[in-house]
């Protein structure tokens, strides 16, 4: 932030100082918002200028539409404008119609991360480090940016445990949406979390309410985050799941869709926050 109010207080020093020609104002000018525009791509990221409002740059795809598909349990096909493709929590149980292009993976259960990935999959992003550090991960393929925010995860067997980043919500800048799934979130988010997460579009949200984060506080999170559209997942049982959309009747329309697969954009983004249903389990 201050190395834009630094370039911005020299290009106006500039503009003034140069001689008086309209054209090299204007030519300052369009120098300085072509640098803002570039730092605003990073738009999943954080926020930009105008309280959180973000300037995306226009979707490459000739329908400029992100699809979204639920395979099942938490694993979704997104596919971008320009054709990449990503599964999340790629396991050996569930796997897309495609061959991937990128697969993200958690470390709670083998129905969300596998050792068996396919050939021709070209980044394999473990939500985990298994040297037990912490996974970072920066991608940059085409017209798709994703990055992680670690979490913990409780251990299981009864220990009481917590096992440090071994979760990580995923964040996918695609076409002109983000979009996040939270993984087996285990815990409400932290300041430093929402910072690393960015504005968010569209979230991926486990319902179960047992072997994740409990439903009350799960909307909770979706609260903290504030997405226009949230996609159950990791969902288990019809009756879990009705539980779960009568609790969040209370923030969102609740709309069911037909068809696993959807087309976004951002011009048919609802105007109040909407809980999409997707068909499968």
């Amino acid at each position: 932030m201050r190395r834009g109010r630094r370039l911005t207080e020299t290009l106006r020093v500039l503009c003034e100082t140069t001689a008086s020609s309209a054209v090299q104002c204007c030519f300052v000018l369009a120098l300085l918002a072509l640098c803002f525009a570039d730092s605003a791509w990073a738009a999943c990221s954080g926020p930009v200028a105008d309280h959180g409002a973000r300037l995306r740059l226009a979707s490459a795809g000739p329908e400029g539409g992100v699809g979204l598909t639920f395979l099942g349990h938490a694993s979704f096909l997104i596919e971008s404008p320009q054709g990449v493709t990503i599964v999340t929590d790629y396991n050996d149980m569930i796997r897309a119609p495609v061959t991937p292009d990128i697969v993200t993976m958690n470390n709670a259960h083998p129905t969300h991360y596998t050792d068996a990935v396919e050939p021709g999959v070209k980044f394999v992003l473990r939500g985990w480090d298994p040297a037990g550090g912490i996974a970072t991960h920066h991608v940059d393929y085409r017209d798709v940016k994703i990055h992680n925010v670690p979490t913990n995860v409780r251990e299981y067997g009864g220990s009481g445990g917590t096992r440090y980043n071994g979760n990580s919500i995923f964040v996918f800048d695609v076409g002109d949406l983000c979009l996040a799934h939270l993984g087996h979130l285990h815990h409400t988010l932290t300041p430093g979390h929402l910072a690393d997460l960015g504005p968010i579009d569209v979230v991926m949200v486990p319902v179960d309410g047992a072997y994740t984060l409990n439903q009350d506080d799960m909307i909770a999170v979706l609260q903290q985050i504030k997405p226009k559209i949230a996609v159950p997942m990791h969902v288990f049982t019809q009756a879990t799941l009705e539980k779960f959309l009568a609790r969040a009747a209370e923030f969102y329309t609740v709309k069911r869709a037909n068809d696993p697969s959807v087309t976004l954009t951002r011009a048919t983004l609802p105007g109040e926050p909407e809980m999409l249903v997707l068909p499968g389990r």
